[in-house]
């Protein structure tokens, strides 16, 4: 378990570094940087007593970058939005009763109200950090320091939105395609790995793709968060004009991922529990591990083929089709001659048969 745990935790970091200098991610952080810079330089020479407070333009060239250029849109007016909304809830006190003992406390907490009710989307935050600088950093200049604040935030969001439209991101269709492939490859693995436990003696030397059955729903969901960015990337976006419909199959192959990955966490969990004898445990057939661990095997490779049309995939698909149709056949013999049908070989052949039918779509 420990060292199930450290494997864990090891693949976990090498996934968070490989993320982090991701060529997407790298783009994000020099055009991040390009408009960090141009804000700082421009925000002096900003007319008025908003010169005065030119810190604030970088803040909001930061507030506005996003890896889509419809989400740097959407971060930078929900980032402005949260600024209004703040500086005018300060403004009422200023005009009224004044910074006190307790009106800044009320206003910091309504503002943290609002900012729960979701109407501000990334500049929640902003609604009661807004009030509380413009009461107390503002102070007796309350008004000329929020036309400050926001005038140069609004001056930073501007910059960096120029800098995301100048300077495009790719579309991240390529990235999730690939993505999903990549998890075409794993539900593979993972059924050969419950095909070779199943002929192994019990129990087997390898667990892991016991607790690796959990980890696969959440890879879909990530996967599907992913693919709605990839989306996302695409509108808008000069880069991906003229290709509009091209996450159409990506979405169909995972939607028909998802269900085969449903069907083998239901062979992992069956067999886990026969294996380990857990409560829900059924007994295995005598006579069927090394057919199911054959079907299992065959229809992997069927899951795992990247060209189904190519004669390979064809070859695979007969394969496992033979395979399958042997494991049932053996499945209603053996049915028969001991009057159960209850059983981990009967649930694994009709999800496996199901999985062949689904990566045929």
């Amino acid at each position: 378990m420990k060292t199930s745990t450290t494997r864990t935790r090891r693949a976990s970091i090498s996934l968070a570094l490989r993320e982090a200098v991701h060529p997407a991610r790298l783009l994000l952080v020099a055009k991040t940087t390009l408009a960090v810079g141009l804000a700082w330089t421009i925000a002096p020479h900003m007319p008025g007593v908003t010169d005065d407070y030119p810190y604030y333009a970088p803040l909001g060239a930061l507030a506005s970058m996003y890896p889509t250029l419809m989400g740097s849109v959407r971060s930078g007016l929900q980032t402005l939005i949260g600024l209004v909304t703040g500086i005018g809830l300060a403004t009422l006190v200023v005009i009224t009763v004044g910074p006190t003992w307790w009106t800044v406390p009320l206003v910091i907490g309504v503002g943290v109200l609002l900012s729960g009710t979701g109407w501000f989307g990334a500049g929640r935050e902003y609604v009661p950090i807004a009030a509380l600088f413009v009461l107390v950093v503002g102070g007796q200049d309350a008004e000329d320091y929020s036309l400050g604040y926001l005038t140069q935030m609004a001056v930073g969001v501007v910059i960096g939105l120029l800098v995301n439209v100048l300077i495009a991101p790719a579309p991240l269709t390529v990235a999730a395609e690939a993505r999903v492939e990549a998890f075409r490859a794993q539900l593979g693995a993972h059924l050969h790995d419950i095909g070779s436990a199943v002929s192994e003696s019990w129990p087997p030397e390898h667990e892991q793709w016991a607790d690796d059955a959990a980890s696969l729903a959440d890879t879909s969901a990530a996967l599907r968060a992913a693919l709605a960015e990839a989306d996302e990337s695409r509108r808008g976006n000069l880069r991906a004009r003229g290709r509009r419909g091209e996450t159409q199959h990506i979405h169909e192959q995972l939607a028909t991922l998802d269900r085969v990955a449903h069907l083998i966490r239901d062979i992992s969990d069956a067999t886990a529990d026969t294996i380990w004898e857990r409560p829900a445990a059924l007994p295995l057939d005598p006579a069927l591990p090394e057919p199911l661990s054959e079907a299992c095997h065959a229809v992997a490779d069927v899951i795992a083929q990247e060209d189904p049309s190519s004669s390979e995939g064809h070859r695979q698909r007969s394969e496992a089709a033979g395979a399958v149709r042997r494991l049932l056949e053996l499945v209603d013999d053996r049915t028969l001659d001991v009057g159960r049908s209850m059983g981990p070989g009967v649930l694994t052949s009709m999800h496996l048969r199901r999985i062949l039918i689904l990566s045929g779509d």
